[in-house]
C-alpha cells in the first residue's frame, strides 16, 4: 500500500472549452450497458474479448451425458438454467432490434456487439438442432438450481439435456427458434453469407417440423413448465416464424401461410394488449401489417388488413385510445403483471417504436377509437417507458443497473450477488450461496451492468431486495427489445425508409481484450458530447506487484459551459481499488473537501488504482449558478 500512496499526486488542471446542450437521458450509454448484460448471461467458454472480467468458463459438459454438445448459450435470469424458449425469443428480438436500428448502432460503435450477441445465441441454437426433427430446449432443471445459490462457475446442480423430437413434440420451441433463425439470417446475410444461408436452413426445418409435428412444447418437456409454460399455445409461434422466414427468404410460401391460416390461428382474431416471450400474436400482427404497408399482402390483401387492424388495436392501446386500454402505473408505466413486469414494457414499447417507424415511412396515421394518431404519439410512448425506466419515476430509480447513480443494488442474481471466482477462487457450494452470499444485505459485488430488473409494482413502489425476485431479477428478454429502442432514439432517424429492403452496414470489428497495458478510453457523461461536463480519462503508469498489473488512471473533470460548476454528484461502477481527489456522498462521489466549486472552463482532475480496465464514471447532478 506504501508503494501505491507514493504513486498518488491530486493536480488542478485548467482549460477552456465551448458549452454545448444538455441532454436529459443518454441512450447510446444505456446501449452500450444493455449489451454488456448478454456478456454477463453467457455460458461455455468465454472468448478473449470478453469484457465482463468477473466471469469465467461455465457449463462445460453440457449435453455430453447426451452425446451433444451443448455448450454455449444464455443463462436466461438470475439462475443457471438455460431455457430454450426465452432464449429463441431474446435472439429473435435482439435481430430484430438490429434488422431495424443497425444503422443507428453501427453510428453509435455497438453494432459488432450486438451481432456478437445474436451469434452467441445462434452458434448455440445450430447445436441445439443436431437433426431436421429434434431439437435441445432445455439443459439443466429450475427445481434443483433453484434449491442451490451458486456461481455458475462452481454449478453443481442436475445439467440433464432435455429435447423435442417427433414422439415428443413442440411446436412453439421449434417455431420460435426458426424465427430466432431467420431473423438472424437477416442480420449476417452482409456481413457473413455462409453463415446466414447455414441459419436460414435451420430455420427452413425447424419450421417444418413444428407445423408437420404439432404439440406444445411444455407437454413434452414438462419440467419447464413450473418456470416457461406456454400459455398462449403454439399457432402464435407457427405464424410468427411464417412471418419471419418471408422476411428472411421472400419466399411465396411462407406469405401464402400467413394468408390461409390467418383466422384459423388467430392472427386476424386476437386483439392484443400484451406482447412477450409466451404470447407473440401482436409482433406477427405487427410484421404483417408492415407486408400490407409494403404492397406485398397481393390476394391476401382482405386477411392482412385484418391482422393490421388488430395490430392498430394494440398500438391504440398502449396510448390510451382504445377500447380497451393496458393498465398503467399512476406514474404512467405500463403494467401487465407483478412478476418481471418490464418485460411487457420493454416489447410493447419496441412494437410502439418500429410500428410508428413503419406509419411515417408510409405516411400514414394510426386509426384508433378515438380518431386518427400521428405516428409521433407512439414514439412519444416507447420514449416514456424507456425513460421511466432509466430514472424519470417517482423513486429516481434507474431500472437498469449501472445507469445513474441510483439504481438496483442487490439484484436477484447468482453471479452478481456472489463475489467473483476470480478474485474468491474457493468453491461456492450449493446452499452455501444461500447462508453467505444471498442473505446478505450489502450490494452485489458485482455490478451486473446493463441488466433491466423486473420493476415497480401497479402503485411505483419497489424494494431493492435480494429475495423480491418479482422485482429485482433480471432477464434477458427483457433488454433484446430494449436495444432497438435506445438505438432509435439515440440514434435520431434521418433519410431512409423503414419499409424498404434491410441492409445492416458491416460492422466495424470489436476489439480484443487487451492483453497488457489497456488503451485510453474517454469515459461519456449521460449526455455524452452534448454535455455541458465532459470526462477524460487515461492511464499514466503501470507496474507489476505479485504477479498483478496495477494502473494508475488519471480521470479529469471539465466544466464546458459559461457558467459556475457547483454540487457536482459523480456515479463511479467498475472501481475495484483506491480513489484520490474526490469526496465520498453517500452512493456517489463530490468535490474534494477544499474545493466547493468549479468556475466555468476550469477542470479536476482525480486518480484511483486498480488491475483492470478503467471505471466507468459519469455525471449524476449538478447545479450551474
Amino acid at each position: 500500500m506504501e508503494k501505491l500512496m507514493r504513486l498518488i499526486s491530486m493536480v488542478l488542471v485548467v482549460s477552456v472549452c465551448v458549452p454545448l446542450a444538455f441532454g436529459v437521458h443518454d441512450y447510446n450509454q444505456a446501449l452500450s450497458k444493455s449489451l454488456l448484460f448478454f456478456e454477463a448471461q453467457r455460458s461455455g467458454y468465454l472468448p478473449p474479448n470478453q469484457r465482463v472480467a468477473w466471469r469465467a468458463n461455465s457449463g462445460l459438459n453440457d449435453g455430453k451425458a447426451s452425446g451433444v454438445d451443448l455448450v454455449g448459450g444464455y443463462y436466461d435470469a438470475g439462475d443457471n438454467v438455460k431455457f430454450g424458449l426465452p432464449m429463441a425469443f431474446t435472439i429473435t428480438m435482439m435481430s430484430w432490434s438490429i434488422i431495424e436500428y443497425g444503422k443507428q448502432m453501427g453510428g453509435n460503435g455497438e453494432l459488432a456487439h450486438a451481432m456478437e450477441a445474436v451469434q452467441w445465441g445462434t452458434d448455440y441454437l445450430i447445436k441445439a438442432h443436431p437433426q431436421p426433427y429434434v431439437l435441445y430446449g432445455e439443459v439443466g432443471d429450475g427445481n434443483s438450481d433453484h434449491y442451490c445459490w451458486q456461481r455458475p462457475e462452481d454449478m453443481t446442480t442436475d445439467r440433464h439435456a432435455y429435447k423435442i423430437d417427433p414422439s415428443n413434440p413442440g411446436s412453439d420451441l421449434a417455431g420460435e427458434t426458426a424465427a430466432a433463425m431467420a431473423a438472424a439470417s437477416i442480420v449476417f446475410r452482409r456481413s457473413n453469407p455462409a453463415y446466414s444461408t447455414e441459419l436460414l436452413r435451420h430455420a427452413y426445418q425447424l419450421f417444418e417440423f413444428a407445423d408437420k409435428y404439432r404439440g406444445k412444447y411444455d407437454s413434452s418437456i414438462t419440467i419447464a413448465q413450473k418456470y416457461y409454460r406456454s400459455v398462449s399455445g403454439y399457432n402464435d409461434e407457427l405464424l410468427w416464424a411464417a412471418a419471419w422466414l418471408y422476411q428472411a427468404s421472400n419466399n411465396e410460401y411462407y406469405l401464402n401461410y400467413l394468408g390461409k391460416n390467418g383466422d384459423s390461428m388467430g392472427g386476424t382474431g386476437w386483439a392484443m394488449t400484451e406482447f412477450g416471450w409466451d404470447v407473440k400474436y401482436a409482433g406477427v400482427q405487427t410484421l404483417v401489417a408492415k407486408f400490407l404497408m409494403q404492397g406485398k399482402a397481393g390476394l391476401h390483401a382482405p386477411v392482412f388488413e385484418r391482422y393490421h387492424q388488430k395490430a392498430e388495436h394494440f398500438m391504440c392501446s398502449l396510448i390510451g385510445k382504445g377500447s380497451r386500454n393496458v393498465q398503467k402505473t399512476p406514474a404512467g408505466l405500463m403494467f401487465r403483471q407483478r412478476w418481471n413486469n418490464m418485460q411487457f414494457v420493454t416489447s410493447a414499447s419496441f412494437l410502439a417504436t418500429v410500428y410508428s417507424d413503419y406509419l411515417t415511412s408510409s405516411r400514414g396515421t394510426l386509426r384508433c377509437d378515438a380518431g386518427n394518431v400521428a405516428p409521433s404519439q407512439l414514439l412519444s410512448f416507447a420514449k416514456s417507458q424507456v425513460d421511466y425506466l432509466l430514472g424519470d419515476n417517482p423513486r429516481a430509480t434507474s431500472y437498469m443497473v449501472g445507469y445513474g447513480n441510483n439504481f438496483p443494488r442487490q439484484v436477484h442474481h447468482r453471479g452478481s450477488s456472489i463475489v467473483s471466482i476470480k478474485v474468491h477462487p474457493q468453491f461456492v457450494a450449493c446452499r452455501q450461496g444461500y447462508a453467505t452470499w444471498y442473505s446478505r444485505k450489502a450490494s452485489d459485488p458485482n455490478v451486473l451492468t446493463g441488466a433491466v430488473v423486473g420493476g415497480p409494482d401497479a402503485y411505483d413502489n419497489f424494494a431493492d431486495e435480494r429475495d423480491n425476485y418479482e422485482q429485482t431479477e433480471p432477464a434477458t428478454y427483457n433488454n433484446a427489445p430494449l436495444l432497438g429502442i435506445l438505438a432509435r432514439l439515440g440514434g435520431g432517424h434521418d433519410g431512409y425508409n423503414q419499409l424498404l429492403p434491410v441492409a445492416i452496414p458491416a460492422p466495424k470489428p470489436v476489439a480484443a481484450k487487451p492483453k497488457s497495458k489497456p488503451e485510453v478510453k474517454l469515459t461519456p457523461t449521460p449526455a455524452t458530447s452534448s454535455s455541458p461536463i465532459s470526462i477524460e480519462q487515461k492511464v499514466t503508469t503501470s507496474w507489476n506487484d505479485k504477479g498483478r498489473t496495477y494502473y494508475r488512471y488519471s480521470t479529469v473533470v471539465t466544466n464546458k459551459t459559461s457558467k459556475t460548476l457547483k454540487d457536482l454528484k459523480l456515479s463511479i461502477s467498475k472501481l475495484y481499488g483506491p480513489i484520490w481527489g474526490l469526496t465520498k456522498s453517500g452512493n456517489s462521489y463530490a468535490f474534494p473537501t477544499h474545493i466547493n466549486s468549479l468556475p466555468a472552463g476550469k477542470s479536476i482532475e482525480f486518480v484511483y488504482i486498480h488491475a483492470a480496465s478503467p471505471a466507468d464514471v459519469s455525471v449524476s447532478s449538478y447545479n450551474l449558478a
